[in-house]
């Protein structure tokens, strides 16, 4: 939708102004998954959270010509998934970056790969993006009693199944989401917000805070040239 956060000003302004409703169309805050992740952590299910791992790699080398592998087409890991290993974060916790370093590797011009270290108001977060790993995906929140771990953040169903891990104790509970589709729930709230003015989950102000920490990101690695 943007590849700055500032672009996303004249969005905004144009959505306010016109009383339309615009949107990224961010398909994991709509998954149950994600939901019931942002309830449990508020419940405290593990105790006061600590640190986010956050895990999303593909393997991109066979096909150079993809826009994702050009610069010119705002190719990149991070403008790519980055925004989930970093959106889905925020929106479970509630919480934005007060500091990001991140260590990059390029490849003509576009970040094939992304470690990037965050401090959170509440927690410390680790984030590993990349076009160059065998695929993968996890996220999993540390909290000082427990540990909840989410084995298909991104791609339910396709990567695997959609479950949730909550271990404490010694004992793991798994709770299963398998007949959630995330794009149709993605596209059933849009036309609820439309038709009905429900609250949409996912407003340009969140999109927003998105791209600013992966532009946080990219500054982070420039400044050691």
């Amino acid at each position: 939708m943007a590849m700055r956060a500032e672009e996303f000003d004249t969005l905004i302004a144009a959505r306010d102004r016109t009383g339309l409703l615009a949107a990224e169309a961010f398909m994991i805050v709509h998954h149950p998954q994600w939901h019931r992740v942002r309830a449990l952590l508020s419940e405290g299910a593990i105790g006061q959270l600590v640190h986010v791992d956050a895990v999303f790699t593909y393997d991109n080398r066979a096909k150079p010509g993809n826009i994702r592998n050009r610069s010119e087409t705002g190719g990149g890991g991070l403008p790519d998934i980055g925004v989930y290993a970093f959106g889905g974060p925020r929106f479970a916790t509630g919480e934005e970056p007060e500091s990001v370093v991140a260590r990059i590797d390029w490849e003509n011009g576009v970040d094939t790969k992304a470690l990037v270290q965050a401090r959170f108001p509440g927690f410390s977060y680790t984030g590993l993006v990349s076009m160059r790993m065998h695929l993968r995906q996890e996220v999993t929140f540390h909290g000082d009693d427990g540990v909840l771990r989410l084995t298909a953040p991104f791609n339910p169903n396709d990567y695997g199944p959609s479950e949730l891990h909550l271990r404490r104790g010694g004992v793991t509970k798994i709770e299963a989401f398998p007949a959630a589709r995330q794009y149709k729930l993605q596209i059933e709230a849009f036309v609820a917000t439309v038709h009905d003015g429900a609250p949409y989950p996912c407003p340009l102000e969140f999109s927003r805070g998105t791209q600013a920490m992966i532009d946080a990101a990219f500054a982070s690695d420039r400044s050691r040239d």
